[in-house]
């Protein structure tokens, strides 16, 4: 066929809602002049209410307010391929998408409005988490062999009744761990109770744990139900375990072995179907040999362990919590930060974190307050003590330098665990052989077995 052929709308239409692509338009005023299939299937809004309203009001993406991919085009006359931003859909979640926009014209070569194409990026997200060596339970995530182990225990862990002793220093997420247990678990739909010993005295903790009957002390007016009561078909997460006294560990040790208790000013025992899990950052070990804890009451609270490791010896997964705490506050605080830079994430990795993921936390909160909108998080936005490393008398730390040295220090601690055997360091850190020898060559570590390091057991 030769010749301009018109223009044919019902053409039109049937490609526009054939493709998976949602795509819109809008008229010079922005009110929605058209909306296809697979935009109503992305944003989960039915056409009908789309069309005529303002795009903003539809959307609600993250460049709406800012920076406007469609009013750069139709300010501009230049195109927008393929920016990456979010929307949020009609159940109130966040979609990842990418946009491209392009200008309206009619017959005349007027521009009339503009036109965005958005491609749904919800699946390659998901796939890029896998690629990644991204993992996932409760609340928790981790990309460490050292959590991959322990996320690898925890489904048969939860579909056990037997007690659970979670050990870890402070801010390494115990409660977190417990609660991943318990959602794992057959009691799921029933309780979970969380009480902290250390921040109660003995004879309060007490009646905390098991109630108490009307009179059974000055000011008792009426009963009151303790947290086994509360936590009854569910579990209690007893956390800081090491600092309750020896005339409670008795009361515990009972209840953990007969299933029974009496709330104070009671003799009427009563039976309890809940599950235990203790905590703390003490090595109780060492206070039952020290004649601080109870022997019998450790085994008893001991019969599963699951050690945290502290984040100095997880590294790797400083900036997959960093992402996750940045996701966490936009929600809460409705904002719209993007990431961190790599200077700031540069003094990120080099840190320690005597306070562990509960210090890195307050750090990302700490930088939303001081951060603008819709910016990345950069060195002024981090605490002082932070800030100060990155600009030290000597000129600011090389993002190159930080990083090879963490991924050194990462190689040498998996060569430790592994008592220096190389081929079964490479397998924990997910790479060929070859590549770890390549890595070690550029990163000038010794080839031969380190002298501290044991030789593996035959």
């Amino acid at each position: 066929m030769t010749g301009h052929q018109p223009d044919n709308p019902a053409i039109t239409d049937s490609i526009l809602e054939s493709i998976s692509d949602g795509v819109f338009t809008v008229d010079e005023a922005w009110k929605v002049t058209s909306f296809n299939r697979a935009a109503e299937e992305i944003t989960g809004i039915p056409r009908e209410e789309s069309l005529g309203k303002r795009c903003c009001e539809v959307f609600r993406a993250s460049m709406c307010e800012m920076d406007c991919a469609l009013k750069h085009t139709m300010d501009t006359g230049k195109r927008v391929i393929n920016r990456s931003c979010y929307i949020i859909d009609a159940s109130g979640q966040r979609i990842p998408i990418s946009v491209s926009t392009a200008l309206l014209r009619d017959a005349e070569g007027q521009v009339i409005g503009g036109a965005e194409t958005f491609r749904d990026l919800s699946l390659v997200e998901e796939l890029r988490k896998e690629i990644t060596g991204r993992f996932q339970i409760g609340d928790m995530v981790s990309r460490s062999a050292l959590m991959r182990r322990l996320f690898d225990v925890l489904p048969q862990i939860a579909a056990s009744d037997s007690s659970v002793l979670i050990q870890g220093e402070t801010g390494t997420g115990k409660e977190l761990l417990a609660r991943a247990v318990h959602g794992m678990s057959r009691r799921a739909e029933g309780p979970f109770v969380a009480v902290n010993c250390g921040a109660l005295p003995d004879t309060l903790l007490e009646s905390e744990l098991f109630g108490y009957k009307a009179g059974a002390f000055t000011g008792a007016d009426k009963d009151k139900p303790g947290r086994f009561a509360t936590a009854e078909g569910g579990t209690l997460f007893l956390d800081e375990i090491g600092d309750i006294t020896p005339a409670l560990q008795v009361r515990l040790l009972r209840v953990l072995q007969e299933h029974v208790y009496e709330p104070l000013g009671s003799n009427t025992p009563l039976r309890t179907d809940v599950r235990v899990i203790t905590a703390g950052n003490k090595n109780l070990a060492e206070l039952v040999e020290a004649g601080i804890f109870r022997r019998d009451l450790y085994y008893r609270i001991n019969v599963v362990r699951l050690e945290l490791p502290p984040l100095r010896k997880r590294k790797e997964d400083v900036p997959l919590l960093v992402e996750h705490f940045i996701a966490r506050f936009n929600r809460v605080q409705n904002r719209d930060i993007q990431g961190v830079t790599s200077a700031a994430m540069a003094v990120l990795m080099a840190h320690d974190y005597p306070g562990n993921i509960r210090e890195l936390e307050n750090i990302i909160e700490h930088a939303f307050v001081l951060c603008a909108a819709n910016k990345d998080i950069d060195i002024p936005c981090l605490p002082d003590y932070l800030a100060r490393r990155a600009h030290p008398d000597t000129g600011p730390v090389p993002i190159g330098d930080a990083r090879k040295a963490l991924e050194a220090q990462l190689i040498l601690e998996t060569l430790e665990r592994n008592h220096g055997n190389r081929q079964a360091a490479a397998r924990e850190l997910g790479m060929h052989k070859s590549t770890l020898f390549r890595k070690m060559r550029a990163l000038h570590l010794p080839y031969a077995r380190p002298a501290n390091l044991p030789k593996k057991s035959q």
